[in-house]
C-alpha cells in the first residue's frame, strides 16, 4: 500500500502520471494502490485512472467518515520485473462514475417478522453498543459480512470478535442474495455457504489477548462497535472499534481499531490493528483453528496453514449440512512473532508481541468445493508459499506532477 499526493496542487483539475514497478522476480495480481487525499487543497468529486488511454476502474473512499473523499484506491497487476505507466486526474466537480461491483459487503439487523434467514432487510451501515450489551443475535450473519468474486468472510460482533468464512463452488458475487444462509434451492442451483465451525477458537487469525497461558477474548470493553467504511466496487472495509480495552482488570485501557479490507480478485484479507498508545506492555494472541484431522505448514517466520475437514456447525446442528474440507492460512510479521505454539485441541496458536501502537497482518482460505480452487494439503501449502512471496515483492512507485 502507499500513499501519493505531492503532484497535487490547487488547480481544478490535477493530474499525476504514476511509474510503477515491480523489482521482483514474482508475479504480483491485483496490487493495491492508495492515493491519500487528505492533503489535496481541492475536495476530490471524480477520479480518472488510465494506461495508454485504456481506463482502469477505481474508487473513491471516505475513511474517517467526515464527508470528505479522502483516499483514491485502485488495483494493478504486474508481471515480475514489469512496469506500468498510469494518469490520474482528479478534479472537484461531477460524480464519479460507477464501475462494475466485484465485491460486496452487508451488515443487518435481525428483522423477526421475516422467517426466511435469506431475505432480511434491515441494512445497516454501523451499530456501536455499550458494556454489557451483546448484539450477537441482535445482528442478521452475526456482523458485518463481506466477499469478492472468490471467497467471502464474516466478522462476529461479540466478545469473540471471531472470524469465519463462507466457501464458493463458482466465482461470483451472491451474499446479497444468500445472506450467508442459503436455502435448499440455492443449494441446489450451486451457491455455496458456511464452510467452518469456529465456536471459541481462534477462527482464521482472529486477533485475542494472551494471559500467558492461553488466548483471552475481548470482553472488558467500555464500548464495541463495527462500521463498514468502504463498499467497492473494488475493495470493501470494515472497522472492528473496542474501546477501553482491558485485558485483565489492573491493565492500562487501550482502544482498539481493526481494519479488516478485501480486495477484487484476492482470497485474502488484509488486517489492519491499530491502538491508541503503544502496547508493549501487553501480549496478544492469533493462529489458526485446528480443523478436524488436519495437516499443517510452517515455515517458522510467520506462515502458517492447515487442511482439514470437520463439520461446519456444530454436530447436533448437523441436519442439512456435510462435512467441509478447508485450508486456511495467515501470515505474520516476523518481527511480532514471539512464539508460535505446537498445535493443541482448538488451535495453532502464535504469542504476538506489538512494540508499537499497530500491526499489519494477512489472512487467507480455500474451500474444496470450488471449482476454481485447490483441492489437497500439498498445493494449498504451495499456494501459501506463492502468497508470501507475492505479499513481500519489492514494487516501487515514482509520480511526476503533469501540467
Amino acid at each position: 500500500m502507499l500513499g501519493v499526493m505531492a503532484c497535487l496542487t490547487a488547480n481544478a483539475q490535477q493530474t499525476c502520471e504514476m511509474t510503477i514497478k515491480n523489482n521482483s522476480k514474482t508475479d504480483v495480481k491485483a496490487y493495491p494502490m492508495v492515493m491519500d487525499l487528505k492533503s489535496n487543497p481541492e475536495k476530490t468529486a471524480t477520479a480518472l485512472v488510465t494506461e495508454n488511454g485504456k481506463e482502469i476502474p477505481c474508487q473513491l473512499d471516505d475513511i474517517d467518515g467526515d464527508g470528505t473523499l479522502d483516499e483514491l484506491f485502485f488495483l494493478v497487476d504486474l508481471n515480475k520485473k514489469e512496469k506500468k505507466t498510469l494518469k490520474v486526474t482528479l478534479s472537484p466537480f461531477g460524480k464519479q462514475k460507477v464501475y462494475t461491483p466485484k465485491v460486496y459487503v452487508d451488515m443487518m439487523l435481525t428483522n423477526k417478522k421475516i422467517k426466511e434467514s435469506n431475505k432480511q432487510d434491515l441494512y445497516i451501515s454501523q451499530l456501536k453498543v455499550d458494556r454489557g450489551v451483546n448484539p450477537y443475535s441482535m445482528l442478521h450473519h452475526h456482523g458485518a459480512a463481506f466477499e469478492n468474486e472468490l471467497v467471502a468472510y464474516r466478522i462476529y460482533f461479540d466478545h469473540r470478535q471471531t472470524v469465519d468464512i463462507y466457501g464458493k463452488y463458482k466465482q461470483g458475487l451472491e451474499l446479497r442474495q444468500t445472506q450467508f444462509y442459503p436455502d435448499s434451492q440455492q443449494k441446489e442451483a450451486g451457491f455455496g455457504d458456511d464452510v467452518l465451525w469456529v465456536g471459541n477458537t481462534l477462527g482464521l487469525g482472529t486477533l485475542r489477548g494472551w494471559d500467558g497461558n492461553q488466548p483471552t477474548m475481548i470482553e472488558d470493553v467500555e464500548h464495541r462497535g463495527q462500521r463498514i467504511v468502504a463498499r467497492g466496487p473494488l475493495r470493501t472495509i470494515v472497522e472492528v472499534k473496542d474501546e477501553e480495552w482491558r485485558q485483565k482488570e489492573s491493565d492500562k485501557p487501550v482502544t482498539m481499531t481493526t481494519y479488516y479490507t478485501l480486495y477484487a480478485g484476492r482470497r485474502d484479507c488484509k488486517v489492519d490493528v491499530k491502538f491508541d498508545r503503544p502496547v508493549s506492555d501487553l501480549k496478544f494472541a492469533t493462529g489458526l483453528i485446528n480443523v478436524k484431522n488436519s495437516t499443517e505448514y510452517s515455515d517458522k517466520r510467520g506462515l502458517r496453514g492447515c487442511w482439514g475437514t470437520d463439520w461446519p456447525v456444530s454436530e447436533k446442528d448437523s441436519a442439512g449440512h456435510k462435512r467441509e474440507t478447508v485450508g486456511l492460512g495467515i501470515c505474520l510479521p516476523q518481527s511480532n512473532v514471539e512464539k508460535e505454539l505446537p498445535s493443541n485441541k482448538d488451535n495453532y496458536p502464535y504469542v504476538i508481541q506489538i512494540p508499537g501502537n499497530s500491526l499489519t497482518y494477512y489472512i487467507t482460505f480455500a474451500s474444496d468445493n470450488e471449482t476454481f480452487g485447490v483441492h489437497s494439503d500439498k498445493d494449498w501449502f504451495s499456494c501459501l508459499e506463492e502468497w508470501k512471496k507475492m505479499l513481500n515483492a519489492d514494487v516501487t512507485v515514482t509520480t511526476t506532477a503533469k501540467p
